[in-house]
């Protein structure tokens, strides 16, 4: 099951729970069509999707679940937790909403299309993609082009 949802933290402090991303027009608009897309990927590198969770955060809250969890103090696009079993894809990926606009203006692009960009990079993480070395980066942008192309 795929599912999308926007972020709400546990939390005592009324900012923090207050702080809300907006679920991405494009998830609302063509969600069918989305999940079919993410589907025929997990396909093609031999995984069908079991439970994958997409969460839309803030700059914030991104940066709040990247500390926690992971120890690192800085905000990026998208964090993915891997639960995946050897022919199952399943993984809750957290996107911040603020830096997926931030990468469209960067790049030039509309933001629907940075959005599905990151949707993928990180279903492919879960596929074992990795991106930390300038080879494995560049195997990633590869995938992702290849993936955006099947759109």
């Amino acid at each position: 099951m795929i599912t999308f949802d926007i972020y709400t933290p546990l939390s005592d402090n009324e900012e923090e729970r207050t702080e809300r991303a907006i679920m991405p027009s494009l998830i609302e608009e063509e969600r069918p069509k989305v999940e079919r897309w993410i589907r025929k990927v997990a396909a093609g590198y031999g995984f069908r999707v079991g439970d994958l969770h997409y969460i839309f955060c803030t700059d914030e809250q991104e940066l709040a679940v990247n500390r926690q969890f992971l120890g690192h103090d800085y905000y990026t696009d998208v964090i993915t937790f891997d639960y995946s079993t050897p022919s199952v894809l399943s993984g809750d990926v957290f996107i911040s909403v603020d830096t997926v606009r931030s990468n469209a203006e960067e790049a030039g692009t509309d933001y629907d299309s940075e959005l599905r960009r990151i949707l993928i990079h990180g279903l492919l993480h879960l596929t074992g993609q990795g991106d930390k070395t300038p080879e494995t980066k560049t195997q990633m942008t590869a995938k992702e082009e290849l993936a955006l192309a099947q759109y």
